[in-house]
């Protein structure tokens, strides 16, 4: 087989064909392999160290992970039951938004920059609240008056930075409980003391001293329903608002806002009523603005009786008797009215009388308002200009079809007062 290479270990030939291949035999240093092994061992255990350091140091950050902290959003008005379904829907809803942003705090940690927070969780939580929100505002609108629930001041949520369990929200509807025990009147809700120090919005009760036609009776119903439902939603979002803004939020967030919703509620019933009659000036001016029981206390209630119950407690009763009324002298037509101009010249006299009406109800709404020139400026110099407008166009009407007469506008839209 001839000489073996210098160097080579034992070995065995095989015969492969004509050829003869080696099959190497070596014979390993076992001091070698024992050191190899060592240091596998040591990396190993190097590893397993650094692993155990590193699950103890996430183990420690975790503790640190900050969770949210959202505002509880109120139902303050019934729930239709068409719509209690859709409403626990929503309210579960954002418990689950909760979760998901505590979960994708956790596994984030470390990621982003300094407004990472902000912009990829914060942010876009607050976006999905105030939609969610603003469903449960729609969903109760759809069979009665659509709330306020605030969706711009209770959308926007905080961080616990050192952890700990995120407020959860209250997923029980008005009606189920929600206003008594715990939940609602006990620790979870402040109760007692704690709203005693809230301040309640107080608005001037808006009468109606017309006759509302029936075909208008439910529009009016509802929309002075809707005063109740707007005084609520006004004291709900002070409740929930207390410490925000500065020395004028109430006023700029609240009252204001609160100003201009009654003032297109009280516009809607004098159209609701102006469809079918002649249209009433309910003082919508001055009986839109709101002010402030300072100390809390219940808010004065507005009277949504239709027709009759005027004169009672809730319009002040035997004492209103003492303001003062306007005298306005008689608007008479002397000359034969047209046929064509009849119901146009009833429907001025009548207007006539129903701007006494206002004039007389506006005196009553606002007794100690203004200085001494208030009821003339406020009250009868209007007045003299309705009834000079009413008094030409019945001169207009009666003109088309015969000789235009002079029924003294001039002399007799002047009123006085008792």
């Amino acid at each position: 087989m001839g000489a073996l290479p210098y160097g080579w270990p034992r070995h065995i030939w095989l015969p492969i064909g004509k050829a003869q291949v080696p099959m190497y035999r070596s014979r390993f240093n076992k001091s070698r392999m024992n050191g190899r092994r060592w240091q596998i061992g040591a990396v190993v255990g190097v590893a397993v160290v650094i692993v155990g350091a590193g699950l103890g140091v996430a183990a420690a950050a975790e503790d640190a992970v900050p969770t949210v902290n959202c505002p509880n959003v109120a139902i303050p008005v019934a729930v239709p039951a068409q719509q209690a379904a859709d409403v626990q829907r929503n309210l579960e809803l954002l418990n689950t938004q909760i979760a998901e942003a505590n979960n994708r705090l956790r596994t984030s940690v470390g990621q982003g920059g300094p407004n990472f927070i902000q912009n990829a969780i914060l942010g876009p939580l607050a976006d999905k609240r105030a939609a969610t929100i603003n469903r449960m505002e729609t969903a109760i609108g759809r069979n009665a008056a659509k709330p306020n629930l605030n969706a711009e001041g209770l959308s926007a949520c905080t961080l616990n930075e050192g952890g700990g369990a995120s407020r959860q929200q209250d997923t029980q509807l008005p009606g189920n409980g929600a206003g008594g025990g715990d939940n609602a009147g006990g620790d979870n809700a402040g109760g007692g003391d704690a709203a005693a120090g809230v301040p309640t919005v107080n608005c001037p009760n808006v009468a109606v001293p017309v006759a509302v036609p029936a075909q208008a009776q439910a529009e009016v119903q509802r929309n002075l329903e809707l005063l109740n439902t707007q005084i609520a939603e006004a004291n709900n979002r002070i409740a929930n608002s207390v410490g925000q803004g500065g020395p004028a939020f109430i006023q700029n967030a609240i009252l204001g806002p609160l100003a201009s919703k009654r003032f297109a509620a009280i516009n809607r019933i004098e159209t609701a009523i102006g469809r079918n009659a002649a249209k009433p000036d309910l003082n919508a001016e001055e009986l839109q603005t709101c002010s402030l029981n300072e100390n809390g206390g219940a808010s004065a209630e507005q009277d949504t009786e239709v027709g009759g119950g005027a004169a009672g407690d809730n319009a002040g009763g035997g004492e209103a008797v003492a303001a003062q009324t306007v005298n306005c002298p008689a608007v008479n037509v002397p000359v034969a009215v047209p046929a064509q101009a009849q119901a146009e010249v009833d429907r001025n006299l009548a207007l006539l009388q129903t701007q006494i009406n206002e004039a007389n109800n506006r005196i009553a709404n606002s007794v100690g308002q203004g200085g001494p020139a208030f009821v003339q400026n406020a009250i009868l110099g209007p007045l003299a200009d309705k009834r000079f407008s009413t008094i030409n166009r019945i001169e207009t009407a009666i003109g088309r079809n015969a000789a235009k007469p002079d029924l003294n506008a001039e002399g007799l839209s002047t009123c006085s007062l008792n």
